[in-house]
């Protein structure tokens, strides 16, 4: 009986860290389906991800901290949608007054909803790292993964060795996470593997409800590829490795 308890404690905690995922991917949806008079349906997005925003701080479901560190991946993930964009990576059809050298400004948004869960989950979770390995080894591999980003499309893609050095400089790392009042240890990078998977599956709902689209998915929408769980991957352990550091930094202080 303990493990069925102890599993639906998981299972809460992990899906009330995901409101505001779910609350991006149900308004791409609803708004895929239901027109919105006076109003393009990219601006209306933005407006509904503000407000869902400023209701979960009001209501105590996200902390200033929190929002700060989603502030910052609005901005990171913008930057990158801005460049991906023009690189022809996928684009955003519709049209919209918040629109920014075409990219739409609630992009960033999807981005800032990893941030959001990792914030939720490090705080409802009471979780830790054991065997960090400090900050400028994980500076230096999240800036080397984050430049990689734009690089590839003028040099050669170094996802793979990034990747390889992902499980090199985290090898000893864990994620110490506790459910009620048992403790759980998880290797970080089958961690970062499983947020990816999932941020992928995602992928393919937000691509299907017309969040952007691949230059594949033109004409009929398509299954995203298997690649992009890399892509999520490494974009997952930028998020961790900011979050996680922020949160080292802070306990420092108050210590």
């Amino acid at each position: 009986m303990k493990p069925i308890i102890q599993l639906l404690h998981f299972g809460y905690h992990q899906a009330m860290s995901c409101i505001f995922p779910v609350v991006i991917f149900g308004t791409l949806a609803l708004t895929s389906v239901i027109d919105i008079p006076f109003i393009y349906r990219y601006d209306a997005i933005l407006l509904i991800l503000l407000g869902v925003q400023y209701f979960m701080y009001r209501s105590g479901l996200e902390t200033l901290d929190e929002i700060k560190v989603i502030c910052v991946f609005h901005v990171i993930g913008l930057m990158l949608e801005l460049y991906k964009v023009s690189m022809g990576s996928w684009a955003y059809p519709e049209p919209g007054y918040t629109k920014l050298f075409g990219v739409p400004l609630y992009s960033g948004f999807m981005y800032a909803s990893v941030a959001s869960y990792m914030c939720q989950v490090w705080r409802r979770l009471r979780m830790d790292m054991t065997d960090w390995p400090g900050l400028m080894p994980s500076a230096l591999l999240g800036g080397a993964i984050y430049l990689n980003f734009f690089t590839h499309h003028f040099i050669p893609d170094f996802r793979w060795w990034l990747t390889a050095l992902v499980f090199i400089v985290f090898r000893k790392t864990r994620i110490i996470y506790r459910v009620r009042t048992t403790t759980y240890r998880m290797h970080l990078s089958v961690a970062f593997i499983l947020v990816g998977f999932f941020i992928w599956l995602a992928e393919n709902i937000a691509t299907f409800f017309g969040a952007w689209k691949y230059p594949d998915q033109e004409q009929t929408w398509q299954l995203v590829s298997f690649s992009k769980i890399s892509s999520w991957f490494l974009l997952v352990i930028i998020s961790v490795i900011i979050v996680a550091q922020l949160k080292h930094v802070k306990a420092s202080r108050t210590q």
